[in-house]
């Protein structure tokens, strides 16, 4: 036996030897089918030569069901429900889990802190599986999740080679489409508020908008772009920055409606009038888009069908349909421009 000397072998032990992490092990002990016979036979191996005997109780708990999952936003109560776009993706994965006769728990991590506290009840194999929200780019949790050997599904992606399954919407074909509506209605200056540059959805808005300005015959001006946060404040900063740089500019593609309200109270402040003076273009197609005056133009994104194709896509995962994929399932959702007043 090539264990420890001292007390049994342990499961990272047993991983190591493997050359596969924690979860993948936890995964073939517990009888997943979502994982290739190759590294279940590696496994089995490494079982075998360290004399690694499961812990029955955690394998009791383990191959039980709660019928609980957790949908997590790593961010603060005021953006959770001031933003549109998380109360429709809620009311989404809420819709399809009841179908499912699934619990759905609603978590927010706004500190190392919770995101530890997060883990442990994980851990404690508490849910059967992980939604996971606004990830930016380099947040660990989807990978620590994998580790703990639960299923987990994001909204969006950190990047185009995304390794953990998500569902997205055609964020580049919103910029395209938002630029190519605003050449139409004769705009030729056309900035941009961006959203946090460190997320994949506002780097592929981007590099539609920019995309769009190059099919249209335009050519890009960095003194057009201001990033924004996905806030309405965020919003009007970046609109007044853009004021200052570009004065003559006549048409703003907002990456969010919630961005958009700002920079439309930014440019009254400034005395701009929408659509005479600047035409504006938002993301989302919320009720905020509805509201404002003039209505906005907005980009629709299906929100309330991604978070039932989330939902959905875990349920699979968890209940497992054969061998696991060799790529991370993903899907794409198309997106609509719904023209207003305000171009």
């Amino acid at each position: 036996m090539n264990g420890r000397q001292s007390g049994r072998p342990t499961l990272e032990e047993v991983a190591a030897r493997a050359g596969v992490g924690r979860g993948t092990v936890s995964r073939v002990i517990n009888g997943s089918p979502r994982v290739s016979e190759q590294t279940r036979t590696a496994v089995a191996q490494a079982v075998a030569e360290l004399g690694y005997v499961p812990n029955q109780a955690a394998r009791a708990l383990a191959g039980s069901r709660t019928d609980a999952i957790a949908l997590v936003i790593p961010e603060v109560e005021a953006r959770l429900f001031a933003e549109p776009y998380f109360l429709d993706l809620i009311r989404g994965v809420s819709a399809e889990l009841a179908d499912a006769d699934k619990q759905l728990l609603l978590t927010l991590i706004r500190s190392e802190q919770e995101r530890q506290r997060f883990e442990q009840y994980l851990a404690a194999q508490r849910v059967d599986g992980v939604l996971l929200a606004s990830v930016h780019g380099d947040d660990p949790l989807p990978e620590r999740v994998r580790e703990l050997g639960l299923p987990v599904v994001m909204n969006g992606r950190r990047s185009e080679a995304e390794p953990v399954p998500y569902v997205d919407s055609d964020n580049i074909g919103a910029g395209r489409a938002a630029v190519a509506h605003l050449v139409a209605r004769g705009r030729g200056r056309i900035a941009t508020v961006t959203g946090p540059l460190d997320m994949y959805v506002a780097r592929a808005r981007l590099g539609g908008y920019r995309a769009g300005l190059t099919e249209a015959g335009l050519t890009p001006d960095e003194a057009l772009v201001s990033a924004g946060d996905f806030t309405e404040e965020g919003g009007r900063r970046a609109m007044r920055l853009l004021l200052d740089r570009s004065p003559d500019l006549d048409a703003v593609f907002a990456a969010s409606d919630v961005m958009a309200a700002g920079a439309r109270a930014a440019l009254r402040e400034a005395g701009r009038r929408v659509p005479d003076d600047v035409a504006l273009v938002g993301v989302d197609d919320s009720p905020v888009a509805r509201l404002m005056d003039p209505p906005l133009t907005s980009v629709r994104q299906p929100i309330e069908e991604m978070g039932r194709t989330m939902a959905r896509m875990l349920i699979q995962e968890i209940q497992g349909d054969g061998e696991a994929p060799a790529e991370p399932r993903r899907q794409v959702l198309p997106t609509e421009l719904i023209a207003r007043k305000s171009c």
